[in-house]
């Protein structure tokens, strides 16, 4: 199971590198939740999207906004139902221009091969502690 969760995390980011929304749809349980990091670090106050047709709309709305949007995870731990994924993300404003990267880590929780639940961090020790993986 647990390889099965890694290559589903996979597919998704894949996904949505190449701005393929309904393909990383795929990989999300129809009642995902996802804890958006953009809106934390736009606008200091992050936000929960909750089902396929929220993540849709969150997608739709940072595509508006970035020309480029793209993340990597060189490093993705195993641990049970929960999947923690270590990397950088980049982006570039559509009409500002602006650049931005930071460090991301992504944690996931698993059901069925699929992403249930989703938080992402800016801070590695934080993200840790959110999967009770600090100790």
């Amino acid at each position: 199971m647990s390889q099965e969760n890694v290559e589903a995390f996979k597919r998704g980011l894949e996904a949505i590198n190449r701005r393929d929304v309904e393909a990383m749809l795929e990989e999300l349980d129809p009642q995902v939740e996802w804890h958006d990091v953009f809106s934390l670090m736009l606008v200091g106050e992050a936000k929960v999207y909750r089902g396929h047709e929220d993540v849709r709309e969150l997608f739709r709305d940072l595509f508006a906004a970035f020309a480029v949007i793209e993340s990597e995870y060189p490093e993705i731990r195993d641990v049970g139902d929960q999947l923690v994924a270590i990397g950088r993300l980049r982006a570039r404003g559509m009409e500002s221009g602006a650049e931005l990267e930071s460090q991301v880590v992504s944690v996931c929780e698993m059901k069925n091969g699929k992403v249930l639940r989703i938080q992402t961090y800016l801070d590695l020790k934080e993200a840790l502690e959110a999967a009770d993986l600090s100790g």
